[in-house]
């Protein structure tokens, strides 16, 4: 125990010592970037006599995480009480949303360190939970070496509050099945990292995973289907296993948002009940990816009373607001050549199959709002027509999203050039299989989802960001971990951190802590963008031309050869911008990581 006092003595001098440097953007390596940080004087030092006191009974889960938090660090288990039971608020980590602070937004908390105790205050229970995850990543941040062990909670003074109200992770599970396990630790990154919103892609063409017991035959048949090579893939979850989740994802105070397909998307659906179809043919689970003409039949009554059976099943088991329905890639030749559809457009006036899309979505609007539910649906559901209450998730650019706030109504901005976490994130070269796209870190972290040209009222009504994980190409546990991550990290500062405080260096910084603590728990990750760009420059002193190189992956090593051979750790390498002249024709540079080749070289001809 000497030691120990020893270690942690030694190192409140040190960080007293470095307080005149102390840099807030990178201090602690915190992501998100708390909106404010500032330096305190006085570490906190747990130990075996330490307990955690909360308020109320809302909190008391939050208690118990961070508990089990400290458990699995430290093999450290803290006592909890209940505010009234204890007398004397020393050694203790308080967690407070008794008094309420106006200058504090929702899920904003306030933490406060000193020698006696940590102080974690709130306005509600979400901001106490954020704040405990802040503290985790201190704990886990500050203890990277399992032989250096310091359970402190640095000295610091911070507030911190989320930009946006909406912070999601979306999943599609319907390409690729992943089992309930994968589900729960999906979310705890999530939450580790502060977002909110966990988009669930339930329903598709290959297939159909949740359980629906009027209508079996949607998992007995439409959550399987035959690969090319004549096995068997699939799989679903329970009812059971839904309730599981969703409590799951409550503990973490995450809302799940379940998407239902419709009308487009549903050949698996229409593979077990072909009736809901314009053709009423038989048709098999699809094993190929793309958008199939069959889609649901939107001239059948029919076709409404099983959607609204369905959504009665997803209702009771899903209890929070959100219901997403999909909408999107619906195409309409099977409607303009059923003589049902044509029937139901003469019958309700419409002018075209958009506006009788339109009508659909519509009518499951007025039905999930009788429910108390609200209807997301993908930028399509602008398309001839948009339900009055209806929230738009614009995917295809932010027009979508623009159309819609200029509508009156609520915007998620998830655009595929910012948001797909499919697309490659590096030289495809070096990276797994992707469905194509080039979304690099930096990217993300320069999304703005909140376009200049808007009035103030409407972007008001922008509820934030999603970043999206379609499975194409994704089949196994280990590759979504590296499609997501860095990048959903630089999207939680997007959608979590102040705009002003945003900064692409300082960011890189903070994450080299964070890819040891990847490292530590074996979870995968890319390194970042592994291409380069070439940048001439000129030299007014030397009146010659210079040619800098730059790559977004955080202090590369860039080895460069001028007369277009293939470089190596043995060729020049690259620290900043250096003359060149005319002979020095093409310019080879890769990048390398202890020594090996990380990005192919890439060439570039002086003279063009």
């Amino acid at each position: 125990m000497k030691v120990k006092s020893t270690v942690v003595a030694l190192l409140f001098l040190s960080l007293l010592a470095c307080k005149r440097d102390f840099n807030a953007q990178t201090a602690y390596s915190l992501i998100p970037l708390p909106h404010s940080l500032q330096e305190n004087n006085q570490v906190f030092e747990l130990n075996k006599k330490s307990r955690i006191v909360f308020s109320d009974e809302s909190l008391e889960n939050s208690a118990i995480l961070l508990q089990e938090y400290i458990f699995s660090l430290a093999n450290l288990k803290l006592d909890i009480f209940p505010q009234a039971e204890v007398k004397r608020m020393e050694n203790v980590i308080f967690l407070s949303s008794v008094l309420k602070e106006e200058r504090l937004a929702a899920e904003g908390y306030r933490l406060s360190v000193d020698k006696d105790k940590v102080i974690l205050t709130s306005n509600d229970a979400d901001g106490i939970f954020y704040g405990v995850q802040t503290l985790f990543q201190l704990f886990e941040l500050q203890n990277l070496d399992p032989d250096n062990l310091h359970l402190i909670v640095p000295p610091i003074r911070l507030w911190d509050e989320p930009s946006f109200s909406y912070r999601g992770m979306h999943l599609d599970v319907c390409r690729h099945y992943f089992d309930v396990d994968f589900i729960k630790h999906y979310l705890d990154l999530m939450a580790y990292y502060k977002f909110n919103r966990f988009h669930w892609h339930l329903t598709e063409d290959q297939a159909w995973r949740i359980e629906i017991k009027k209508y079996p035959k949607l998992t007995d048949i439409g959550a399987w289907r035959t690969e090319s090579d004549g096995t068997r893939y699939g799989g679903f979850y329970t009812q059971e296993e839904i309730k599981e989740v969703v409590a799951y994802a409550k503990k973490l105070h995450i809302i799940v948002v379940p998407e239902i397909e419709m009308p487009g998307h549903s050949r698996a659906a229409l593979a077990a009940y072909p009736a809901f179809s314009c053709t009423g043919k038989q048709q098999e689970v699809p094993n190929n990816w793309g958008v199939f003409d069959d889609i649901y039949c939107a001239g059948k009554d029919e076709t409404f009373v099983f959607i609204q059976d369905v959504l009665d099943e997803v209702i009771n088991l899903f209890p929070d607001e959100y219901i997403h329905i999909g909408g999107d890639e619906a195409p309409k030749i099977r409607w303009e050549k059923c003589e049902k559809c044509q029937a139901r457009m003469q019958a309700e006036d419409l002018k075209s199959e958009h506006e009788l899309q339109s009508y659909f979505i519509k009518r499951i609007s007025v039905y999930l709002s009788s429910k108390g539910k609200k209807l997301i649906g993908w930028d399509e559901i602008l398309e001839g027509g948009l339900a009055e209450n209806a929230i738009v998730m614009s995917w295809r650019g932010m027009e979508g999203g623009i159309a819609a706030t200029r509508q009156g109504n609520q915007v998620v901005m998830t655009p595929g050039t910012h948001c797909y976490f499919d697309h490659y994130q590096a030289d495809k070269i070096f990276e797994p299989k992707a469905i194509g796209g080039y979304t690099s870190l930096k990217k993300v972290y320069d999304f703005n989802p909140i376009p200049d040209d808007l009035f103030t009222e409407q972007k008001n009504l922008i509820l934030g960001a999603q970043a999206n994980v379609w499975t194409e190409y994704i089949s196994s546990t280990d590759q979504i971990e590296y499609m997501i991550l860095p990048r959903m990290l630089a999207l939680s500062e997007v959608v979590w951190g102040s705009k002003k405080n945003k900064n692409w260096e300082a960011f890189q910084i903070r994450l080299q802590d964070h890819f040891k603590l990847f490292d530590k728990k074996g979870l995968r990750f890319s390194k970042g963008s592994y291409r380069l760009r070439y940048e001439i420059q000129w030299d007014s002193i030397q009146n010659q031309k210079k040619l800098a190189i730059f790559s977004e992956q955080y202090q590369p090593k860039i080895y460069f050869t001028l007369d277009g051979t293939e470089p190596n750790v043995k060729s020049r390498l690259y620290s900043e911008p250096f003359l060149i002249s005319d002979q020095d024709s093409v310019v080879s540079a890769g990048i390398f990581e202890n020594g090996k080749l990380i990005h192919a070289a890439t060439h570039f001809e002086i003279g063009k």
